[in-house]
């Protein structure tokens, strides 16, 4: 039993068939194939139920599942017990986008409220995907995603829901539509837009408020604070939650922010553990910190 032939099983279970799973490991098909079936050989039962459909994993690989996480678990503490981390001085890994960035992770660690001797942060602003890709493979303790109704969780990952907010405008603080109390999605549709690539949670949120009739014209960038910057330069407008306006408020004078008149997409913060994991004190004292500090935007929210 070699430790890649489990981690095709584990990739063939989160991309949902043999083929996926090749493309996401960069592995070909029959070199994926031939493992896969070799495990099945040596422990003595069927892990995947092949069709002319594709290849998926059945019953007794989702059985066996969680053991074979078990044992890329220990593989994974082992190795960084042989690179000497250990909870006192091993960094803790956190996975965010960017908006858990800006709304709660850079606030709490302003608070200084860690044990910093004992306790420093490993922070990357990811996707959704490879927030999600990393608390399953052990390279992250704590990931920050952002979710709209309808989205689920995969069911190694266990969220604690954090707080959720609505859409905003964002505008040239010196826009015309600035003067106004509130906006509506008509009058946005009317101004240049600036959005994110598909893939972000953004660019769908922006989809989900213009439905069928988007702006005529829409500028797209990589990242949030892009698109922010093109607002602030006179570009166009953008959308973003409104958790995350309250602090950009502190930091920005160029920029407005307007609630959207009829406007009910809700868009949840979530904070996301490997479930079964044996967290470190302090990734779990940073846990508690950022739910701690997620209770201001409940009672005081943007």
């Amino acid at each position: 039993m070699r430790l890649e032939q489990l981690e095709y099983v584990r990739a063939v279970s989160e991309q949902g068939s043999l083929r996926r799973a090749g493309e996401h490991l960069h592995v070909s098909l029959p070199a994926l194939s031939e493992a896969v079936t070799k495990l099945e050989r040596e422990l003595g039962v069927t892990l995947v139920d092949r069709h002319r459909s594709g290849t998926r994993i059945n019953g007794t690989g989702r059985e066996l599942l969680p053991r074979i996480l078990e044992v890329l678990d220990a593989v994974d503490r082992l190795r960084a017990a042989a690179r000497g981390e250990s909870q006192f001085h091993r960094p803790t890994r956190v996975g965010s986008v960017y908006f858990g960035v800006t709304a709660l992770v850079l606030p709490a660690l302003r608070g200084h409220e860690l044990d910093h001797e004992h306790t420093s942060v490993d922070l990357r602003q990811l996707r959704h995907g490879e927030v999600r890709d990393g608390l399953r493979d052990g390279s992250l303790d704590l990931g920050l995603v952002t979710l709209l109704p309808g989205d689920d969780v995969h069911p190694d990952l266990v969220a604690t829901e954090l707080f959720h907010g609505r859409p905003v405008a964002v505008l040239p603080a010196d826009h015309p539509l600035a003067e106004r109390a509130t906006v509506t999605v008509d009058d946005l549709r009317q101004e240049v837009f600036v959005g994110a690539r598909p893939g972000y949670l953004m660019h769908r949120v922006a989809h989900r408020v213009f439905g069928d009739s988007p702006p005529l014209k829409w500028h797209t960038a990589d990242s949030a604070d892009v698109c922010q910057q093109m607002v602030s330069s006179g570009i166009g407008v953008s959308l973003m939650p409104d958790f995350t306006s309250f602090d950009l408020r502190e930091a920005s004078t160029r920029l407005a922010f307007r609630p959207i008149e009829d406007e009910g997409t809700v868009i949840r913060m979530a904070l996301l553990r490997r479930r079964g994991a044996r967290p470190t004190k302090a990734a779990q004292d940073l846990h508690d910190l950022l739910v701690h500090h997620a209770t201001r935007y409940v009672s005081e929210p943007a």
